[in-house]
Order: C-alpha cells, then sequence, then structure tokens
C-alpha cells in the first residue's frame, strides 16, 4: 500500500468544504429567496419539492422542518394511535421510534440481519399482533432492505409499509430508486446527510394525492384555507431558505452518490486482508454509502488507534432503542435482540464523503490496517 504522509487531520465529515464548493450558487439561491421573502414555504420550496419526487419517481413530494416531524405525519397518515403497534428495527437513529411514540402507539422491534444492519424480514411475520397497524422499517447507512418479503408479508396482513428512507437518497432496490415501494416513504435533509439542507427539513414522498394532500394539511396547522382548520395539526413548514438550499444540492446529489460509491469500493479493496467485517451490499441492493461502517470486537481501541493518528470517526449506534432509558416502559431486556446489541458494540463508521480526497481514503486505510499490523 502506498503511503501518504499527512500532517493534517482527516475529519470524520467535512461539511465546510462542501459549502466552499457551492457557495456561488448557495449565495444566488439565497438572495432570491431573501428578495422575494418567502420565509416559510413559498415558491422555493415548492420548486424543490417538484424536483425531488421526480428523482424519486413519485408522484408527490411534501416538504417538512425535519425527518423527524416526515415520519411523524407519516403514522398520522396510517391511522396509527393510542393503543396500536408499529413493527420497526431497535438499530437505527432514535426519530424512528419517536415517530410511533408521538402517535400514542407503542414501537415493537424485530432484530437486525446481521451483514446489512436491515430488518431482517423472516423475523418480521412473528411481531405481528391483532394491534399491528403498521410495518416501519430503515433503509440503514443507506442500503435499502429487502423490500419483497416485507412488501409481501404486508400484503398478506393488509397492513402499510412506511420506508423510513432518512439515510438512503437516491439508493436503489433492483435497478429502482428508493421512495415509492411503501404507502409513503419519508426522507431526512439534517446538514449530514448525503442530501443536507443548512439546518433541519424533511420530506415525505408517495403516490397517494390523498395522502399528499393531508400531509400538507397536517403540516401546516391542519389547514387547507387560512383560519379554518379541518383537524389538530402541526407547525412543520419547511423553511423557504431551506428549499432554496436543497434545489441547489439537488443537482450535485448524483456526482455525490458516485463518488461515495468510489471511496466505499477503494476501502473495499484496500482493507479486505485485515481482520474487519467490511459493509457487505446486498444483491438486490445499490447503496448510496451514507456510513462506511465497518465492525470488530476490539471497535473501542480501533477508535482511539484512528483518533490519535488523526482519522476521524463515529459511533452509530452504540446502544440499541430497546435498552434506552426512555423506552425502559417498553419491558425489552438485553439479549431481546442479539444482533442489534452485537452490532452496537463493533460498529464503527470511517469518513465517506464526496470531498474527501484519493490521498486521505488511502490515509483512512493505512491507519486502520496499521492498528491491526501493530
Amino acid at each position: 500500500m502506498k503511503i501518504y504522509f499527512m500532517p493534517d487531520p482527516i475529519p470524520y465529515f467535512d461539511l465546510p468544504a462542501q459549502i466552499r464548493a457551492l457557495r456561488p450558487e448557495l449565495d444566488v439561491a439565497l438572495a432570491r429567496t431573501l428578495d422575494n421573502c418567502s420565509f416559510c414555504l413559498g415558491q422555493d420550496v415548492v420548486q424543490f419539492e417538484k424536483d425531488f419526487a421526480a428523482f424519486c419517481g413519485a408522484g408527490h413530494c411534501v416538504c417538512f422542518n425535519s425527518g423527524t416531524s416526515a415520519l411523524h405525519v407519516a403514522m398520522l397518515l396510517m391511522g396509527v394511535g393510542p393503543g396500536d403497534e408499529v413493527i420497526t428495527t431497535p438499530y437505527t437513529f432514535v426519530a424512528t421510534s419517536w415517530a410511533i411514540s408521538y402517535a400514542g402507539a407503542k414501537p415493537v422491534y424485530v432484530d437486525i440481519d446481521d451483514a446489512t444492519f436491515n430488518l431482517n424480514p423472516d423475523l418480521l411475520e412473528r411481531a405481528i399482533t391483532p394491534r399491528t397497524k403498521a410495518v416501519l422499517p430503515v433503509h440503514l447507512y443507506g442500503q435499502p432492505f429487502d423490500l419483497e418479503p416485507v412488501l409481501e408479508i404486508c400484503g398478506k396482513h393488509r397492513l402499510p409499509l412506511v420506508e423510513d428512507a432518512a439515510q438512503a437518497h437516491g439508493a436503489k432496490y433492483r435497478g429502482r430508486t428508493i421512495g415509492t415501494f411503501g404507502a409513503v416513504s419519508c426522507f431526512s435533509f439534517y446538514p449530514g446527510k448525503n442530501l443536507g439542507a443548512c439546518g433541519e427539513g424533511g420530506a415525505l414522498v408517495t403516490n397517494d394525492a390523498a395522502l399528499a394532500a393531508r400531509a400538507r394539511s397536517l403540516r401546516e396547522h391542519g389547514s387547507t384555507v387560512r383560519y379554518y382548520h379541518d383537524e389538530v395539526g402541526y407547525n412543520y413548514r419547511m423553511e423557504g431558505f431551506q428549499g432554496a438550499v436543497l434545489g441547489v444540492k439537488l443537482k450535485h446529489l448524483d456526482s455525490w452518490t458516485r463518488r461515495r460509491q468510489t471511496i466505499a469500493q477503494t476501502y473495499h479493496q484496500l482493507l479486505t486482508d485485515t481482520p474487519l467485517q467490511l459493509p457487505r451490499e446486498a444483491g438486490f441492493a445499490e447503496s448510496v454509502y451514507h456510513l462506511y461502517v465497518v465492525r470488530h470486537p476490539r471497535r473501542d481501541e480501533l477508535k482511539k488507534h484512528l483518533e490519535s493518528n488523526g482519522v476521524g470517526c463515529a459511533l452509530h449506534y452504540p446502544l440499541p432503542l430497546h435498552l434506552q432509558k426512555c423506552y425502559k416502559g417498553l419491558g425489552y431486556r438485553p439479549g431481546d435482540f442479539p444482533l442489534a446489541e452485537k452490532a452496537a458494540r463493533e460498529c464503527l463508521s470511517l469518513p465517506v464523503y464526496p470531498e474527501l480526497t484519493d490521498a486521505q481514503v488511502y490515509r483512512v486505510a493505512e491507519v486502520v490496517a496499521g492498528f491491526f499490523k501493530s
């Protein structure tokens, strides 16, 4: 392996580099929004909704102030309420479960697949009860979960599927872009996402016009006509500035995705001889590598080694949701979902973002390999 001597640290994520490259385009877009004074929703959000729907191959896109808000509204659209259960994964960011809790329902967890970290479809059907109202899996780390068996089970039990695609902008399942397999799909535009706003943002994508119309009403105080409220709603509107930023960034998303995939393949080649378990892309999936997650029983030692050598890294997610203090009342215990718990102990995220240079990629791999040589 060629050695690159780099005195500067390699950040885990370099958002300033992305903003610097886009600054001229962003300045024009933000100035337009400022001139139009379209600060809550407005024409920039409307245009982005049209463009992102087309990107996903969907009929409708409804933007929100966060991905969490989009997930919450998705639960309401599915009729989820107090006393209901929604099946999801214990190994993801907590917002997935928040949406279920916000609707007054109970998250019911299913363990993950050991290779992909996504919800294991083979365990799904046994978790269904008469109270199950919906199924909410996650396309984790940018790789789609196996949709065909999940859709078959949902169809058999007449349960709606909601896709949490917060980390999977542009990911493909059997050649088709994520976004229209379930009743609705929800995306996050948190700044660290593959497509990120300059602040919070989210979206709900669907082919159902009635669901889209109700989602628009719910995000705007339950109203379709100003000062007339059809149901209890929320202030979940996207800001105009975020629509402008996302409109600029969407034009670059395909090239950014290709760069992420190239970096991932380079890591695969450089780290294949290490004892690490590397990300495995399922045959049905095209991952967009929101994260490049490796795993090893000595994860914490490896993390310290990387950081002491100037290489940024991160933990996603060190404590599964069923063991979080906030969900103690659900009654789960250590050992209930052993694969999720094992992943939480062993997984480490390496840098993977479009602005990462080839030299930096080689340096990261060199430092990782050096840990096992020493």
